[in-house]
């Protein structure tokens, strides 16, 4: 299930790419951020909370790469209102 959106509340844009956009069938979404501030770490879990093909694409262990505005995050990486945070598995070439 997804947040209700709450235009009171600060939000964050986030988009899914490659495979995660196919496993939650969507490209982007809005997500709230109740405390207007918080870590790319914390909207992890907090997307893995909601369960089934979330917990299971984001779990621990999972190849997972995050983008805070188009540049390289780390779990610590602090997300505010208006950001975009992108998260996409790793990419291999061939």
């Amino acid at each position: 299930m997804r947040d209700a959106p709450d235009d009171s509340l600060a939000r964050l844009n986030v988009v899914y790419l490659a495979r995660l956009r196919e496993a939650f069938g969507t490209a982007t979404e809005p997500l709230p951020l109740p405390d207007g501030e918080t870590t790319v770490a914390h909207v992890v879990a907090r997307l893995r909370a909601r369960g089934g093909v979330w917990a299971a694409e984001l779990a621990a262990g999972r190849a997972l790469r995050v983008a805070v505005n188009h540049a390289m995050a780390t779990p610590d990486t602090r997300v505010r209102d208006g950001d975009e945070l992108a998260l996409f598995p790793p990419v291999t070439g061939g």
